[in-house]
């Protein structure tokens, strides 16, 4: 299986400095499918998934199911990284629609690419 955008995976995020997240946990994959699908690029985007509630745009709810998630879940905007491919251990399963889309929300928000913010300058 690809490591395709919106899939849950389980990696290690091991080493990290500071308040980065660590450990093995959940991650969603979150890069476009030409970058995923061309071979050149070994790495992938993720957000990193944690069972302590989070508030706001930047910690998009995340419902167990599908998504091999076995309790609410939030995601992490705020600790977006690239990734090695070869980091992923075990595919979960998927998020929803509707949570894609809050973490893309989340990720225009956390970037600065909010189109609304260029319509008014």
């Amino acid at each position: 299986m690809r490591p395709d955008r919106g899939i849950v995976v389980l990696l290690s995020l091991d080493p990290t400095v500071g308040h980065e997240q660590k450990g093995v946990r959940p991650c969603v994959v979150v890069s476009a499918p030409e970058v995923i699908a061309d071979q050149r690029y070994a790495l992938v985007c993720v957000v990193p998934v944690t069972g302590t509630p989070g508030e706001g745009a930047l910690y998009p709810r995340l419902t167990p199911g599908a998504n091999g998630l076995k309790k609410p879940s939030f995601a992490l905007i705020d600790q977006l990284r690239s990734v090695d491919k070869r980091r992923v251990t075990r595919f979960m399963g998927r998020v929803s629609p509707d949570e894609l889309k809050a973490i893309d929300e989340g990720l225009l928000l956390y970037l600065g690419l909010d189109s609304t913010d260029e319509e008014q300058a």
